[in-house]
């Protein structure tokens, strides 16, 4: 590749640049200001070098299966926000979140180390439909798994529903309890994720550039811990 087009900023600082947006998620005209450079500028770089970075670091993404083994898999979704593109009508729209945005899955140990993420699905398909697009049932089939009532029917142990008309038994509020508590730390393998403000934050890129977005995050997220 030729990077003679780079000599604004070098190589090293556009890179840092591309890293900056992903963990601030700024305007792009904000960003400009800050490293001195024009917002096209910025954008060429974000476009060009964005698909580097994941390609780089997708070797430290392990693989699900092997990464569960012997574990308990804790699962649980997220909504990232984005623009409220009319072009998708209600496509993007959750109802549960009442917000637009993408649906992403995140696979968890019991002590909160994150195994996987799954490509993102739009936010109006429910939970059930974004588990069985994504690869974790294949993945963690041969593991024990725990998940939330949304994942009723999915194999997973989730929380006992209240009988129609009736109180939950005390051995079911008990019982789900434990679920919840250990649920917690999926929550907190997700929260990790969002320190990448381009998760917590509203996107607002070009919804099909996304999924490379996601996967570079997570990337980035295994090769901060070590994988």
């Amino acid at each position: 590749m030729a990077l003679g087009w780079m000599w604004a900023l070098g190589l090293y600082k556009s890179v840092v640049l591309v890293l900056f947006l992903l963990r601030r998620n700024p305007v792009q005209a904000a960003a400009a200001e800050m490293f001195g450079v024009s917002q096209a500028t910025v954008s060429r770089r974000w476009t060009a070098l964005l698909p580097v970075v994941e390609k780089v670091l997708a070797r430290h993404v392990p693989d699900p299966g092997e990464a569960s083994a012997g574990r308990v898999v804790l699962i649980d979704g997220t909504l990232i926000p984005t623009w409220d593109w009319a072009s998708e009508g209600t496509t993007m729209f959750s109802g549960k979140h009442r917000d637009t945005g993408f649906n992403l899955r995140a696979a968890a140990t019991l002590t909160g180390g994150l195994l996987a993420v799954s490509a993102p699905v739009p936010g109006s398909r429910h939970d059930m439909h974004a588990w069985r697009r994504s690869h974790f049932p294949e993945a963690f089939a041969e593991r024990e798994g725990m998940g939330d009532l949304g994942y009723v029917g999915s194999g997973l142990l989730t929380p006992r529903r209240k009988p129609p008309g009736q109180e939950r038994s005390t051995g079911d509020k008990v019982a789900n309890h434990a679920i919840n508590a250990h649920r917690a730390a999926v929550e907190r393998a997700i929260a990790h994720l969002k320190d990448w403000k381009i998760f917590a934050t509203r996107y607002r890129g070009p919804l099909t550039r996304f999924p490379l977005v996601a996967k570079t995050v997570t990337a980035l997220a295994f090769y901060k811990k070590g994988w």
